[in-house]
């Protein structure tokens, strides 16, 4: 039986870290555990396009068409103890920061959505209310059962109702002498059959309000026989390995020591839940746009059109360089998001929402323009190119998941006025923290979490970022700006321009556009905050490099950059250009003029795409080197 201090004295080897709770090590030996983690399951994986690899992307395309995960690498995913990067430290397990477990799954989800959903995700999406505000039994049962190998299921919404989980009918009734009695349905989940618990939002009071529901951790073992039955499955255009089914539930009892915090705590748990949740799910999936970039680079090298390259026609080049700049983009939105939940937890709700909006509507598009790069070849399932179609299958589908796109939006829209009247230009910036990649965290703890953002550091960063770019903030950064100085101050100027048009929008904004009823320009305003928080995160993630960046590709890089901002002497996330090409995008995106960028800059970042290409290394922040 584990206790909160026993079953952490496993090595790396097996997939744990020593000691318990945090540890002694610094940053750069907590980095290099982590790079010795990935390493790990990427070398167990192999190259995914090796057609001799059992578990390569021939044999993911194959499971996918029947419908199923690959058995054999759900195998090396149980062997790896993938499970324990959802279970706290101290109760055995690998969990201490989320954003060291979107780098991890990004590893599954660069191979197959399905897998990364089927085999590990989904079993956090259930686990994080547990740790969040479940017993100490609770949350050792629960522990057991994943470094166990088992699964978690977790059941918020019904179809009935969608993201408006509040008027969700499944309920649960309270005996009289304690515990309680199931009567409902709850359809597409993922995993409901194979997992050997479920986590269940569940109506326990006929009265509307924020009170009206509870959570329960329902284990199949304590469940008697005859009392519930599962729904056929429900057959999907993406991750279609996933076993999304439905469950019924006829009078079935279950003991009192399954509630999850206090009886109608179910929709303050959830919201809680969703800050974490949505913050890390999109850090996961960048590991699928790396694959789409990845393949239609091999398509644009390899495929001859009008006797030359597809890599030579310049709008397949222009196109793979701002796919790769859109993946920097959302990896620096997803970093400052995950970092977040840790360092700025009365924040992070509005974080949350905003990454897990925004992102995957941006890889949407840039998959959408890379397949004009590969032509017909985008519709072929199977073969070389058929990871890209895959990918492109799967991701609009782990874009709805627990909280769809407009869910997201009616988070963010009611914050606005407060946060434009009390917090922008008034707040602190973001702690530099929020943006160096490869810092130590202190521990997740789910309970420091504010259902409603207090402040906006992110935002605030925008605050006189122009001027500290022209050198008149003591900083230095204008050294580093090289000839790119102009632009860069001209973007960040449009930025901070934007955001105080949209502090006078939503500081005006009529109470009945903060509602569900909100008018199209609210959603609008939305979409806008979304792509300034993006061009922060990366604003943020530029001046921080060479600063505490810890160990591995690319740290402690970027001292020289200033003096030749093209070469290869520093590291590529101190340069200034894909900033500058970053905030181009964001600021085109959002309507405002553009400035002229100095020539070379294209070519600079289709340099660092081919070469991340041919040494097989990731196209996000952290560069990582891949197995293929």
């Amino acid at each position: 039986m584990l206790t909160p201090t026993e079953g952490t004295g496993h090595t790396e080897g097996t997939g744990h870290t020593e000691g318990t709770g945090r540890t002694a090590d610094t940053g750069a030996e907590e980095e290099l555990r982590i790079q010795y983690r990935i390493a790990d399951l990427e070398r167990r994986f192999g190259d995914p396009v090796d057609p001799d690899n059992p578990l390569g992307i021939d044999a993911l395309l194959a499971a996918d068409e029947r419908g199923e995960l690959l058995a054999e690498a759900e195998d090396v995913l149980a062997d790896f103890q993938l499970n324990a990067e959802f279970v706290p430290r101290r109760w055995g397990g690998r969990l201490d920061r989320v954003d060291t477990m979107g780098r991890v799954l990004r590893a599954v989800f660069r191979r197959d959505a399905s897998l990364g959903l089927g085999y590990g995700a989904t079993s956090f999406l259930a686990a994080v209310a547990v740790w969040a505000a479940g017993t100490q039994e609770q949350q050792r049962r629960v522990a057991e059962l994943l470094l166990g190998g088992g699964r978690l299921a977790i059941a918020y919404h019904e179809l009935a109702h969608g993201n408006d989980f509040v008027r969700n009918e499944f309920r649960a009734t309270e005996e009289p002498g304690g515990g309680f009695r199931l009567d409902g349905v709850k359809q597409v989940i993922n995993n409901v059959v194979r997992a050997e618990a479920l986590v269940l939002f569940c109506r326990t009071d006929d009265a509307a309000g924020s009170r009206s529901h509870s959570v329960l951790l329902a284990e199949k073992d304590r469940l008697p026989e005859g009392r519930l039955r599962y729904l056929p499955r429900y057959a999907t255009v993406g991750v279609r390995g996933c076993q999304n089914a439905g469950i019924e539930f006829t009078d079935c009892p279950v003991a009192g020591d399954a509630l999850v915090g206090e009886l109608g705590d179910g929709v303050e748990l959830a919201l809680r839940s969703f800050q974490i949740t949505r913050s890390v799910v999109p850090s996961m999936i960048l590991g699928g746009g790396d694959t789409a970039l990845r393949t239609a680079v091999s398509f644009a090298l390899n495929r001859q059109l009008y006797n030359r390259s597809v890599l030579e026609i310049p709008h397949a080049r222009a196109t793979l360089v701002g796919a790769f700049t859109d993946l920097l983009i959302c990896d620096c939105l997803a970093l400052a998001a995950t970092r977040a939940v840790h360092l700025l937890p009365a924040e992070t709700s509005v974080y949350a929402a905003a990454v897990k909006y925004l992102l995957p509507k941006l890889l949407t598009d840039t998959t959408y323009d890379l397949s004009v790069v590969l032509g017909a070849n985008f519709y072929v399932r199977g073969g070389e190119y058929g990871a890209f179609q895959k990918h492109v299958r799967d991701l609009p589908m782990i874009s709805l998941g627990h909280a769809g796109t407009a869910a997201c939006q009616a988070t963010i829209i009611p914050q606005l006025p407060r946060l434009a009247r009390a917090a922008w230009f008034t707040g602190p910036p973001a702690p530099d923290g929020l943006f160096r990649i490869r810092d130590p965290l202190p521990p997740l703890d789910p309970g420091l979490l504010e259902l409603v953002a207090t402040s906006d550091g992110l935002a605030c960063s925008l605050a006189g970022a122009a001027e500290e770019l022209a050198g008149d903030g003591g900083s230095g950064l204008s050294a580093r700006t090289g000839e790119y100085g102009e632009a860069l101050v001209a973007l960040a100027g449009e930025l901070e321009a934007e955001l105080r048009g949209l502090q006078e929008e939503c500081a005006a904004m009529p109470a009945k556009d903060r509602t569900v009823l909100a008018s199209p320009r609210s959603y609008a305003a939305a979409d806008r905050y979304a792509l300034l928080l993006a061009a922060a995160a990366c604003l943020g993630v530029w001046r921080n490099q060479g600063a505490g960046q810890g160990t591995g590709p690319g740290a402690g890089q970027g001292a020289d950059r200033a003096a030749d901002p093209h070469g290869a002497r520093a590291g590529f996330l101190a340069s200034p250009v894909w900033p500058a090409v970053a905030l181009t995008r964001l600021a085109k995106r959002l309507g405002r003029p553009l400035p002229k960028l100095p020539a070379g800059w294209e070519e600079h970042l289709l340099d660092e795409v081919l070469s991340r290409y041919h040494e097989a290394r990731s196209y996000d922040l952290y560069d990582t080197p891949l197995a293929g």
